[in-house]
């Protein structure tokens, strides 16, 4: 008799189970997960884990990126929107009909200017955002003008002596002309607050940034607030610093995805 109601009660489960809803009714979700500045892709990285996280609910791609850590920076950042559209492709093949391109630390900033110059995408996660060139645009001010001038020359893969800043530790990199200027521009698309003012007004944004983190006093006032107004943007504090934000986020992250 325990056995028939067990094997009832499976059954019951199997029916309730076929009759919930799955994640956006209204099409499945894509979502781009990009890691930080020399960051990696792994299962056991912060990104990795949330992308375990999503895997089921939503179609999800975490790969890594031309600013990995064993690339170094070695495209520019329109370089690498063709390796997103990339990804991209793969999702829709895959049977997503909405796409969300997201990324952690420098990897928000990129998904925030990829986003800037796609249109159609469906949304934008800004994990703990990272990388600002603005503050570094005194120090590289000589080394931004030898690159302009390299590019006019046609030589933008000559070297360019770039100072770097990854949460407060100061790197020296050497990178071609093209890829630092297009990386640390005050004036471009890498600039988070530059990207936000181009971002369609059909886009939302969540912005989901550590209580711990550098910029949790001004990146509402700095960043966010410079995003076109969306019913379904938001600015949410969750509880650690900046390296862990995918982790502690991930089930207001997965919540903000079904929402869209």
């Amino acid at each position: 008799m325990v056995r028939k109601i067990f094997a009832a009660a499976a059954v019951l489960m199997l029916v309730i189970a076929a009759t919930v809803p799955p994640a956006s009714a209204d099409g499945k979700v894509g979502v781009v997960l990009m890691h930080g500045k020399d960051g990696v892709a792994k299962p056991k990285s912060p990104i990795g884990k949330l992308a375990s996280f999503l895997d089921g609910d939503f179609e999800v791609e975490a790969p890594d990126m031309p600013w990995s850590r064993s690339n170094g920076i070695n495209k520019t950042l329109e370089e690498s929107f063709a390796d997103i559209d990339d990804i991209v492709a793969r999702l829709k093949s895959a049977g997503a009909t909405k796409i969300v391109v997201g990324g952690h630390s420098m990897g928000a900033a990129a998904a925030l200017a990829y986003a800037s110059q796609r249109p159609g995408l469906a949304g934008v996660l800004m994990i703990a955002p990272g990388h600002r060139p603005d503050r570094q645009a005194g120090k590289n001010a000589a080394a931004l003008e030898k690159a302009k001038a390299l590019i006019a020359a046609g030589k933008g893969d000559a070297d360019v002596d770039i100072t770097d800043v990854n949460q407060g530790n100061f790197i020296s990199r050497t990178l071609d002309a093209d890829i630092a200027l297009s990386w640390f521009d005050p004036d471009g698309l890498a600039v988070m607050q530059n990207a936000a003012r181009k971002l369609p007004e059909a886009i939302p944004v969540l912005f989901i940034i550590g209580r711990k983190d550098r910029l949790v006093e001004i990146g509402k006032r700095v960043i966010f607030n410079k995003l076109p107004a969306h019913a379904n943007s938001a600015y949410t504090v969750v509880p650690g610093g900046h390296r862990v934000t995918p982790i502690k986020g991930k089930s207001q992250i997965a919540a903000w995805l079904r929402g869209l």
